[in-house]
């Protein structure tokens, strides 16, 4: 009779841990298996995993560390666990989840389930039109900042499963391995992109500023989304007590605020006060816009639009990736079907609040339509106008070919917005 594993972990929880994996895709590790790859000798990886899992002895391999570009110019440094230990990962992350989602707070949006980026959005939105003041917080490299020993505490204020704090404490120090594979041990932080990094970062900032907020500023409404936060305050002067408060407070948590990014904000439309009149939340600036009332009257108000920051980011996408003028061997509706995804996403997202502010973000789109159209067929060679044409032509007869066709057209104009 085989002897009992020393910990409760099921077949069924490292089954379910890995559909979860397999649904979010994402790179290969150190190893180089791919999911695919992974899949092709699936029951036996499954059974190494829950054997080694329950049995104690599993220890994470190495973490690819890469560089992504960041917006501002700098680097993000990011982890990317081998497909095996993402499904270990994940089994301690759908265990920890039921559990940590009966505590957290109500204004914590990140990586929650039933939670979105929007809804973090559109409360600021509402709050930012009841409270004068915004405090912006920055915090300084959270994910690279956090330490073991206080993340290890905060786990076990939410459990005391051994097999959890085993494991939670193998991964916060697993070593990270360099692209040029150099492997140097990691002594803070935990990497951003390991499938239980989000639960523990909620965890974390749950004690370290949720619960200490709602326990000692009750009446001073915030929203998170992960470490973005923003606090809203009914005077400059609150709003300068709350950061010298905030910033002690993380301070003693091993966290530190961004002295340049973390701003405060008047939020008063018509307000000519000294400072920083707008911030940016998850992709969108809030600033005062000019709007338009249900009777036709046109105020300022506080409201969010896609950012700069974020319509760059799109450009990007369509310059580097999609290389519209570049696919003379597609056919229009090829085209249409290439990157209508992304652009449905884009516009549920982006347009939630504004739509209209996309409507300089999308027009490069048409123009590049029209420089494909232009290579492809030799009747349109040296003609821009009869190529553009051919496509207004088109959108005439379907504007709903391309996503962006239904708030840009094929003649771009600036629409009210909400």
């Amino acid at each position: 009779m085989t002897p009992p594993k020393p910990f409760a972990i099921s077949k069924k929880m490292v089954w379910e841990a890995f559909k979860a994996v397999k649904a979010n895709k994402g790179a290969p590790g150190i190893d180089g298996q791919s999911i695919e790859s992974f899949e092709r000798d699936l029951g036996r990886n499954l059974y190494r995993i829950w054997n080694r899992l329950a049995s104690g002895s599993y220890f994470p391999p190495p973490v690819l560390q890469v560089e992504i570009p960041k917006r501002d110019g700098g680097v993000r440094e990011l982890g990317i666990p081998t497909v095996g230990d993402r499904v270990a990962q994940a089994v301690v992350a759908m265990h920890l989840g039921p559990i940590t989602e009966r505590q957290f707070h109500p204004d914590s949006y990140g990586y929650r389930p039933g939670r979105s980026a929007l809804e973090a959005v559109e409360q600021a939105r509402q709050r930012c039109w009841r409270y004068e003041w915004v405090l912006d917080l920055d915090i300084r490299s959270f994910f690279d900042s956090l330490n073991h020993s206080l993340m290890l505490r905060a786990v076990r204020r939410f459990t005391d499963e051994g097999w959890v704090l085993l494991y939670v404490e193998r991964w916060l120090k697993a070593s990270v391995q360099r692209s040029d594979g150099r492997t140097e041990p990691r002594l803070r932080g935990t990497p951003q992109g390991g499938v239980v990094s989000p639960v523990l970062a909620n965890i974390f900032l749950h004690l370290a500023f949720d619960r200490w907020m709602h326990d000692g500023f009750v009446d001073v409404p915030f929203e998170r989304y992960a470490d973005d936060i923003v606090v809203h305050c009914r005077s400059k002067v609150e709003a300068e007590g709350m950061r010298h408060r905030i910033e002690e407070r993380l301070r003693r948590c091993g966290l530190q605020l961004h002295p340049e990014k973390t701003r405060i904000v008047c939020c008063r439309p018509r307000a000519k006060t000294e400072g920083a009149k707008s911030f940016d939340f998850l992709g969108f600036t809030f600033q005062p816009r000019v709007a338009k009332s249900k009777i036709g009257k046109f105020f300022v108000t506080f409201s969010p639009a896609i950012s700069g920051k974020a319509a760059k980011s799109l450009h990007a996408t369509m310059r580097r990736k999609w290389r519209l003028p570049n696919r003379t061997e597609m056919s229009l509706d090829e085209l249409a079907k290439r990157i209508n995804p992304e652009l449905y996403g884009w516009i549920r997202y982006y347009g939630r609040f504004r739509p209209s502010a996309l409507v300089s973000v999308f027009r490069g789109i048409n123009l590049a339509l029209r420089t494909w159209a232009m290579r492809k067929y030799k009747r349109f060679k040296r003609r821009p106008r009869a190529a553009m044409a051919w496509l207004r032509g088109i959108a005439a007869k379907d504007g709903g070919l391309f996503a962006h066709w239904k708030i840009v057209g094929m003649v771009p104009t600036v629409t009210a917005g909400r």
